[in-house]
């Protein structure tokens, strides 16, 4: 499973930098663009990292940040569909997968939690 999540997570990374590159090159594109590349690239980022953990409170702090920045690219998905700036064909394979990223770690988060 490790390795399977860490190609997703990056295959996400990928297609949200191509996302990005498509929307409008204005002040609202540009500002969008910037926070759903940092969140949507940090959920493969920080999940390397959580598997280098040198502890267990570690993995857990870490994969608790790979949830955050899931549910955090969802919502920037979620405003960059409803605002126009992209379309929502263009959108929903990406908020789906961001939803799935999500259920994931947040479901390993918590069974982190009860194995401590």
């Amino acid at each position: 499973m490790d390795k399977d999540l860490k190609q997703r997570t990056k295959a996400f990374a990928l297609e949200i930098i191509k996302l990005v590159s498509e929307l409008p090159k204005n002040t609202v594109g540009f500002e969008l663009g910037k926070q759903i590349v940092r969140s949507g690239t940090s959920i493969g980022a920080n999940y390397r990292s959580s598997q280098r953990g040198r502890s267990r409170a570690e993995f857990i702090s870490k994969l608790s940040i790979v949830q955050e920045e899931a549910d955090e690219t969802v919502f920037w998905l979620e405003l960059i569909s409803e605002s126009g700036l992209s379309s929502e064909e263009r959108t929903k394979p990406l908020h789906k997968e961001a939803c799935e990223l999500t259920a994931i770690f947040t479901t390993m988060v918590i069974n982190a939690k009860r194995n401590s």
